[in-house]
């Protein structure tokens, strides 16, 4: 069809619609051949009755994969038909057991004949065409089942929107850019306290000058997010990964990992073999940066934030 070639890709939805209604238009005049008064949509629950007897419609909702209301409307429409009973005497009486009445059975007799026909003719259309949409389907569901297209599209949104991002090293000129950043997000969830005064108030002498890093990320030249390597007297560890902070505006861009990245790469350079940080598990999307970064959540260590309730450390591989 013309237009899906002048759509491509985007129109996959639309495209998979129109061949589902033809598949189901056939569908419909393939009972009509064999003279079986039956919807095409009750298929997926009178086969899942035919075969395994009756359930309830929690499982065949489970079976199916459809949402119980569905399957309820379904089933309504069946019993109007005659094929099923529901409300049927079941151990445990809380329970909407569901069945083929005796037309039903019947009738799932009668269509085994239809079912073979349908699946030798879909076997001719596999045979002859280049690839198998069968198999193809299979594998797709998998595939959006272990990521769905929301998510990938997501993520090629944040891919794309991140290459209008540049990171580059902190100047003075960024200093108040540096404190705005973190105070506007430490306040959103918590209080400001006496060590983030003494790290936003004094960027140069509390991290640069004791041989820490600062990192900004400009979306178009305009700074919207912030972090730093603080360099730490602990034997344990080398730099704590420290005063990340994104811009609400500029949120989902892909930003607080451009700068993670940027700043484990850093320390890396310095020659360092581990970094420390501290969060709360409040910050759920930043605690899931770290984890994708690297790090492994530890405990024990003294914090001076009241609002510190989880520590990680990333080992950095030589």
């Amino acid at each position: 069809m013309q237009l899906f070639e002048r759509t491509g890709k985007k129109a996959l939805g639309s495209r998979l619609r129109l061949l589902t209604a033809r598949i189901t238009d056939d569908a419909s005049k393939i009972y009509d051949l064999y003279n079986v008064e039956f919807s095409p949509k009750w298929f997926p629950v009178f086969f899942v009755l035919a075969e395994d007897g009756e359930k309830t419609i929690t499982a065949i909702a489970e079976d199916i994969g459809h949402s119980q209301p569905s399957v309820t409307k379904i089933i309504k429409e069946m019993s109007l038909a005659g094929l099923v009973s529901n409300n049927l005497a079941s151990i445990d009486k809380r329970k909407n057991v569901v069945g083929l009445t005796k037309k039903g059975i019947k009738l799932s007799e009668k269509i085994k004949v239809q079912y073979a026909d349908v699946d030798a003719a879909i076997e001719s259309v596999i045979s002859e065409a280049t690839h198998n949409l069968w198999e193809a389907m299979a594998e797709w569901e998998f595939l959006l089942e272990q990521k769905s297209l929301l998510k990938r599209v997501q993520e090629q949104k944040k891919l794309r929107e991140s290459k209008d991002v540049q990171i580059v090293p902190y100047e003075r000129k960024y200093k108040s850019n540096f404190k705005s950043l973190n105070e506007e997000w430490i306040s959103m969830y918590f209080e400001m306290e006496e060590a983030d005064h003494k790290a936003l108030d004094h960027p140069k002498e509390y991290i640069l000058d004791k041989g820490g890093k600062i990192f900004v990320a400009l979306l178009n030249k305009e700074p919207v997010g912030v972090c730093a390597l603080i360099k730490m007297s602990d034997g344990n560890y080398d730099y704590e990964l420290a005063k990340m902070a994104v811009s609400p505006k500029a949120r989902g861009k892909n930003i607080g990992w451009l700068l993670g990245k940027t700043a484990v790469n850093a320390a890396k350079q310095l020659g360092a073999s581990k970094i420390y940080l501290e969060s709360n598990t409040v910050l759920k999307p930043a605690i899931n940066l770290y984890y994708k970064l690297g790090f492994k959540k530890i405990s024990g260590q003294p914090t001076p934030y009241k609002r510190c309730n989880i520590q990680m450390e990333l080992t950095l591989q030589k």
